[in-house]
């Protein structure tokens, strides 16, 4: 059984059973640095999964959601909210949107900081629409800077007048609780996509896709993509010299050898 919070805000009209209070809220957590999702701003998807999976973290490409808005790109410290499957002795949509005020849909939103990313976990649902026109005002007003959804939002046309950058598997008429889930818990642990996010992680979204990166590993990333993105400048410059692909991408060891000297050779004045 779930553990009731007592202490949150949101219980004195939440929805009860014996055991449960809702909307379930996570522990504190600690978000990246200012600086360190800055550095991360370089960084592209496609970098940060490769070399994500070099340093043996396998599972960290969101499959599914697509950007709703080509050519954005968002870095950010996740905040997460969980939908769960509905039982009427706990939770459902009976009452209509009014019983989502007293869900973690509204609860996650309040504990937005500027430079938020909300990942929903929401099993790829096409007939629940986790998000609408006017909570996505809401949450840009507060300071989040992107959405992923492993699922379906409704409003399309005026979310994408808003012009935040998000990431979403398609559109639905359906509002959050109309159909088989609700929103239970916000800065819990998520699986999005079958992707393990915990609150404060970072996650990087562009036009291939979004990415989880664990927030104790992005400093040894990006140390590892400024190498990575200078032997691709290198390796770049000899193939459209001519060079051969197996010499130069991925290097081999002349291929390396012949770039530790062009990189330590100091530039002409």
């Amino acid at each position: 059984m779930t553990t009731p919070n007592t202490s949150n805000p949101f219980a004195d009209n939440g929805l009860y059973h014996a055991d449960v209070v809702l909307p379930v809220c996570g522990d504190a957590f600690q978000r990246a640095d200012a600086a360190l999702i800055e550095q991360l701003q370089v960084v592209s998807s496609a970098t940060a999964s490769a070399l994500l999976h070099r340093m043996g973290i396998r599972q960290t490409f969101i499959e599914g959601p697509r950007t709703m808005i080509p050519g954005t790109k968002v870095v950010g410290s996740a905040i997460t909210l969980q939908f769960m499957p509905q039982r009427e002795d706990v939770a459902s949509g009976l009452q209509q949107e009014h019983s989502e005020k007293y869900s973690a849909l509204w609860a996650v939103l309040e504990t937005v900081q500027q430079g938020d990313v909300l990942t929903i976990q929401a099993y790829g649902d096409p007939y629940t629409g986790c998000l609408g026109e006017m909570l996505v005002t809401y949450f840009q007003a507060r300071g989040g800077v992107g959405i992923v959804v492993d699922g379906f939002i409704r409003d399309v046309p005026k979310v994408q007048q808003i012009g935040l950058p998000m990431w979403v598997r398609g559109s639905t008429p359906n509002y959050a609780s109309q159909a088989s889930l609700f929103p239970w818990a916000y800065n819990v642990p998520i699986a999005c996509s079958r992707v393990l996010v915990l609150p404060g992680d970072i996650i990087l979204a562009d036009d291939d896709g979004a990415v989880l990166i664990p927030r104790q590993v992005a400093p040894q990333l990006v140390k590892l993509t400024l190498e990575h993105e200078d032997w691709e400048t290198f390796s770049r410059m000899r193939i459209q010299q001519g060079g051969t692909l197996g010499k130069y991408y991925p290097l081999d060891a002349e291929g390396r050898q012949e770039y530790e000297q062009w990189r330590d050779t100091p530039p002409n004045d």
